[in-house]
């Protein structure tokens, strides 16, 4: 039974009493909300039941809700069709990285009507990266600006942006590696890269989006930290996203690092990509 589901069956029972605030506080920790921020959610979920006399289970859910919407932050991908637009996707090897590469590029070709949307094949340590990238863009009708495996990422991000300049492109979507020996290399790749962007495209819209499993547990906040420390990230795709995933990440990374979830990846197509909406996230996770 998936986090939303055990949530639900709480909601279910016939009494709000103190082994159910007991049981909510457990269920939070295990949901990765973290064992701190649980309980302070549960205290503030006594007082406001007790302040406003609900006793009921449905107020008592919605009361929850009420306490979360603070946490589940979200943000818009703004995309300028005036100017170029580079979105750089990080993450940790396993994540969906690239998939969510082709998902994004997809989805933007629908925002902004139009196919002009460049792939770029930047993870160029893992052996399939860039041929799987390649596969997406063929489907997609969208072009992938590739190396071959082991070249500089930084040249190929170089090659993307003049392919980009030159297309009249309004969207560059970069993929990373994913696998980096120490912090200090992460932190060098990623200013390599920045310099290059800043070189090469001054005037573009830029975002650097982390891409985190969702059923990948308190992992991901450690992820989350190495990489906003590495560099300033502008939001969060909760990849694989689904029944099994354990959407508590979501507010523990808007309470401890500030960070807003910007799309829900829920399954393989293409079309499986949303953008994240907190009250629509909060009423399935809850159960309303």
């Amino acid at each position: 039974m998936g986090f939303a589901d055990k949530l639900k069956a709480l909601f279910r029972r016939s009494t709000l009493d103190d082994e159910v605030y007991e049981d909510l506080a457990d269920l939070l920790v295990e949901g990765d909300i973290g064992a701190a921020f649980a309980y302070e959610l549960v205290e503030s979920l006594k007082k406001k039941c007790r302040q406003e006399k609900i006793s009921d289970m449905d107020g008592a859910r919605r009361a929850l809700k009420s306490l979360l919407l603070p946490y589940a932050r979200s943000k818009q991908l703004e995309l300028n069709e005036g100017k170029l637009n580079i979105v750089m996707l990080l993450g940790v090897n396993g994540v969906g990285k690239t998939t969510s590469c082709a998902k994004l590029a997809y989805w933007a070709s629908k925002q902004l009507h139009s196919n002009k949307v460049i792939l770029a094949a930047g993870d160029t340590f893992r052996a399939a990266a860039v041929d799987q990238l390649k596969i997406h863009g063929q489907r997609l009708g969208i072009r992938v600006v590739a190396q071959g495996q082991g070249a500089d990422a930084a040249a190929v991000l170089w090659d993307s942006i003049e392919a980009a300049n030159a297309d009249g492109a309004h969207l560059l979507v970069v993929d990373t590696a994913g696998r980096m020996h120490t912090r200090q290399d992460l932190i060098k790749e990623l200013e390599k890269m920045n310099r290059i962007v800043a070189q090469k495209a001054p005037e573009a819209c830029y975002s650097k989006i982390l891409v985190l499993d969702g059923t990948t547990g308190q992992n991901g906040m450690r992820q989350a930290e190495i990489f906003n420390t590495a560099v300033s990230l502008d939001g969060v795709i909760l990849s694989k996203y689904d029944s099994t995933a354990k959407g508590g990440m979501i507010l523990s990374l808007a309470k401890e690092y500030n960070l807003a979830t910007m799309f829900l990846g829920t399954g393989e197509g293409y079309d499986d990509f949303e953008v994240f909406s907190p009250s629509k996230f909060l009423d399935e996770l809850l159960g309303i």
